[in-house]
């Protein structure tokens, strides 16, 4: 079980650490080569505070899983019902601080775990969902939804030979930049809606202004 008891800002920021630590390895060389020692020593931690906030190797995974999770709702959320995808300032911070999960989550899907069919389910499942949005056809939804979104994990999987082809990292302004316009362009516009296609392509233009 993970530990429940109350713990101090110092521990909050230990743990977060620890967490992302541990999903940078995690990425790198899978979860099975990682061990404990290995993420406390690139945390700067001692083994048992990871166990501490922990317990085991296994909840630390279950805590990145949810750790990706919720990133990818606050950002539908704030992007998409909070109507903030025309703004460059959060295509900017998406593009900051999304690399790592999504890394991380390029390489569960790889390695086929549980939880990698989960998080790719629920991602399925917020897409549909919005597919949905105001769209009262008979489409189906379900599968759209579903082949879109392995097309753009698949873009997380193979980012470092997207990001050869590219000539720039995929995860940086420029590649970035390249590859939402492109996907853009690939999507009709009403396929996700109208407005949404607009907004998402007017932030891109405006976050292409400021490079």
């Amino acid at each position: 079980m993970l530990n429940m008891r109350p713990v101090s800002d110092d521990d909050l920021t230990a743990r977060a650490r620890i967490r992302d630590v541990a999903m940078a390895l995690f990425a790198e060389q899978g979860v099975k080569a990682t061990t404990i020692r290995a993420i406390a020593d690139a945390a700067g931690v001692s083994p048992g505070l990871v166990q501490h906030h922990f317990g085991s190797k296994e909840e630390l995974r279950q805590a990145c899983d949810e750790h990706v999770l919720s990133y990818i709702r606050e950002q539908v959320t704030e992007g998409i019902t909070d109507h903030n995808l025309e703004r460059p300032e959060f295509v900017e911070a998406v593009r900051r601080t999304a690399p790592p999960l999504m890394k991380y989550l390029g390489r569960a899907l790889v390695d086929g775990s549980p939880a990698a069919a989960a998080m790719f389910d629920e991602l399925v499942s917020v897409t549909a969902a919005n597919l949905a949005r105001g769209d009262h056809s008979d489409a189906d939804h379900r599968a759209r939804a579903t082949v879109l979104t392995a097309m753009k994990l698949g873009i997380t999987v193979l980012h470092e030979h997207v990001s050869r082809a590219l000539g720039t990292d995929l995860y940086g302004p420029q590649g970035a930049l390249r590859v939402g316009q492109a996907q853009l362009d690939l999507i009709r516009p009403e396929f996700v809606g109208l407005e949404l296609h607009e907004r998402a392509r007017t932030g891109l233009d405006k976050f292409g202004e400021q490079r």
